[in-house]
């Protein structure tokens, strides 16, 4: 290696170039925009709350003209707000090798960078769930947009299965994402507990069916022209498919994309499952329309963020640079790694964030 390294210097300096331009990006947008953090921050109600009272002390030290207050805000005490002396720039890096981390962990796990960075982020990180939820939507965009193409290239998504459906999750992303924004945040933390505790016990029970057996396809999938076919690389072998309870799993993605847009969390996880085992679409097909699906749903859902100011390029970015990143690494390592043991790694982890979500939003 150190051989092939010394007869290829030029080769080897646009690699390690090509390696530093998403971090130089990272850091470049990031600066102009911690001014839009402090602001974000200062506009919260508790920020506001504490502006107010000290606006109330500081006059009253100057012995200036009363102003009636009302009763609400004459009881509220006084809280210092915490302060952070870490420098602008800690944050951002930090959430970069967070989030470069996760990436090799979700592929070698294969579960979506969303299901994780939402429960792990909104843990440990000094972060306002609405912005944490926002980040965790165009998270998982970024990896849907960057595996669609190709997905669809080699028919490992299908459109016909794919537009009904996301016609339903999109727009019922839309309605979660209002409901999340609309609801107190303590009660979307106790609900996002449990729904990642609830994944937690989905991926340890569920068990994949490589090819499902569909002996006859049911009217509404005949209709929709919900079937195909795709090449089996590792055989050379044209499989054939089509769906069977097609009514009952387009009921369900109404849950899902309102919980999609409620958590931010991207449904890869309730894709695969409701797809392969509830309607019988091949593994391999579930996976691919499921992720070319949240290019679309995602897209929905983020944008009532955006609109709404809860996605803050100081967190967006490096969460997707430092993912994609881990993505690729993780990629080059799931030939050496064991996959079963880092598929109940995740879940141990899913059930620990889950349970500190459930506990944050109950006030334990």
């Amino acid at each position: 290696m150190a051989r092939i390294f010394r007869r290829n210097p030029e080769k080897n300096k646009g690699l390690f170039r090509q390696w530093l331009l998403p971090l130089a990006l990272c850091l470049s947008l990031a600066a102009p925009c911690a001014a839009l953090a402090v602001d974000a921050a200062a506009s919260t109600p508790s920020a506001q709350t504490a502006q107010r009272a000290a606006a109330t002390d500081a006059g009253a030290s100057l012995h200036a003209a009363p102003t009636p207050a009302t009763p609400a805000a004459s009881q509220v005490p006084a809280v210092a707000a915490p302060q952070d002396n870490h420098p602008w720039w800690f944050w951002p890096l930090a959430l970069l090798g967070f989030c470069f981390i996760l990436g090799i962990i979700a592929v070698m796990a294969g579960v979506g960078g969303g299901v994780l960075f939402v429960p792990l982020v909104s843990g440990f990180f000094p972060f306002h769930l609405d912005f944490v939820r926002g980040a965790g939507l165009l998270v998982a965009l970024a990896g849907a947009l960057a595996a669609g193409p190709g997905l669809l290239r080699r028919n490992f998504a299908n459109l016909r299965l794919a537009l009904p459906v996301a016609l339903i999750a999109s727009a019922c992303a839309i309605v979660g994402a209002m409901l999340g924004l609309a609801l107190p945040t303590d009660v979307v933390q106790t609900c996002l507990g449990a729904v990642i505790l609830g994944i937690a016990v989905l991926l340890l029970v569920s068990k994949n069916s490589v090819r499902p057996v569909v002996t006859k396809q049911d009217a509404v999938g005949l209709a929709l022209g919900m079937n195909g076919v795709f090449l089996e690389p590792s055989t050379g072998e044209v499989v054939e498919w089509k769906t069977h309870r097609t009514l009952a799993g387009l009921l369900f993605f109404i849950a899902i994309g309102i919980m999609a847009g409620m958590f931010g969390l991207g449904a890869g996880w309730a894709n695969v499952p409701v797809l392969n085992l509830l309607m019988g679409v091949p593994l391999k097909v579930a996976v691919g329309t499921s992720k070319f699906l949240l290019s679309i749903t995602d897209t929905s859902a983020a944008w009532v963020y955006l609109n709404q100011g809860c996605v803050i390029p100081l967190m967006a970015i490096p969460s997707i640079v430092g993912l994609m990143l881990g993505s690729v690494v993780g990629v080059r390592l799931l030939a050496k790694a064991k996959p079963k043991f880092i598929r109940y790694m995740v879940i141990i982890v899913l059930f620990f964030s889950g349970a500190k979500a459930l506990m944050k939003g109950l006030g334990w």
